[in-house]
């Protein structure tokens, strides 16, 4: 969803439950959840506040979550506790008698909003007077409903950070090139840890439509999109260099969201569950500086006290569009679910298309 839009339908939360206090918040969450039992479902993602991820009846990445939205038949009310990409996904997978919530409204995600519908249209547009028909698009789960009904609609599925390389492999079976969406950083380093040449890669910019690259385009093999994250962004290769000074036998581990250099960098790459299991599986004892959001360095931090745990980054913030959930807003969307405040609902002729890019996905990962 773009920022006009967002704003067009966000709802402002009544003063009211900004006046109370944690302890009243909390205690109506806990009352909410009592009086409406197995009729609601609270999804959390592990880079949400500690006040509101104590509420979730389960945690983990987008795509996860969104799967066991749809698997808890019982739920009538899913309040997705992320940003609205992932609560689209939801509504997707779930079945027309549930209903799903985003407390805020304006918790977006600025890598989706990187790559919009008309954006994406245009350079496909572009992209095939080039290369003709050798190309597949791909998307991470990161993106808007409109952009995977694109890639469905075209033969193309979404990925994850966890399966993105086999999702490329799949790809290149299929047509000689790929067109990856939204993240030029999983894009890349996907593609580089399966030999594909930095050289053989190229760079679609869709703020002025134009390919990005230097020599003869017919060696391209992969065109990625001028996305990024902003949170993973912000790691630099200086930061690096400055654990490696100060704390020479430290394990760096980071999210393949980040930069190439980044990436090549460190220790180890991988997901957001990469990252946790690495952690929870590590020696006790261990030492590691974390490349990812900084509510979850946090969590782990407080989970591993047995661990020497910081971030790659000593002034990371957290996501500021994930943080727009708070407590206020969990408790007003639970305290107003038979109404019509912040619902996400996906047009059916998107949800269809999209719907098949998820399920090509998840039959061949």
């Amino acid at each position: 969803m773009n920022i006009l839009a967002t704003l067009q339908r966000n709802i402002m939360i009544p003063e009211k439950y900004k006046q109370m206090s944690s302890e009243e918040l909390e205690d109506r969450v806990i009352d909410l959840k009592k009086q409406l039992g197995s009729r609601l479902f609270i999804p959390g993602h592990h880079y949400q506040k500690d006040e509101v991820i104590q509420f979730a009846d389960a945690t983990g990445d987008s795509l996860k979550l969104a799967q066991l939205s749809a698997a808890n038949t019982e739920a009538e009310f899913i309040v997705f506790c992320g940003v609205h990409f992932m609560a689209e996904t939801a509504d997707i997978l779930t079945s027309e008698n549930q209903k799903v919530v985003l407390p805020d409204m304006r918790a977006g995600c600025s890598m989706a909003d990187m790559a919009d519908i008309q954006q994406t249209e245009r350079a496909w547009g572009k992209l095939q007077a080039i290369f003709g028909d050798t190309i597949l698009p791909l998307t991470y789960v990161n993106s808007t409903a409109a952009i995977k009904a694109f890639v469905g609609a075209n033969g193309g599925a979404t990925v994850t950070s966890s399966n993105a390389e086999t999702m490329v492999k799949w790809a290149f079976e299929k047509k000689e090139r790929i067109l990856f969406l939204p993240d030029q950083h999983l894009g890349r380093n996907t593609a580089a840890d399966l030999d594909v040449g930095l050289d053989e890669m190229a760079i679609w910019n869709p703020i002025n439509d134009s390919l990005e690259y230097e020599g003869d385009v017919s060696k391209i093999k992969v065109i990625l999109w001028k996305g990024h994250c902003s949170v993973h962004e912000n790691f630099t290769v200086q930061n690096v260099s400055d654990i490696r000074s100060q704390y020479p036998d430290m394990n760096i581990i980071v999210h393949l969201e980040c930069r190439r250099e980044i990436v090549e960098l460190s220790d180890k790459a991988g997901s957001t569950s990469y990252i946790i299991n690495a952690i929870e599986k590590a020696e006790l004892g261990s030492a590691w500086a974390i490349g990812t959001e900084m509510n979850l360095v946090n969590r782990l931090i407080k989970n591993h006290p047995d661990k020497h745990i910081i971030s790659l980054n000593p002034h990371m913030c957290p996501c500021l569009t994930m943080n727009r959930i708070d407590l206020p807003h969990l408790v007003w969307s639970l305290d107003t679910l038979e109404e019509t405040n912040n619902i996400i609902k996906v047009s059916p002729e998107i949800a269809k298309n999209a719907k098949l890019a998820l399920e090509r996905m998840l039959t061949i990962s």
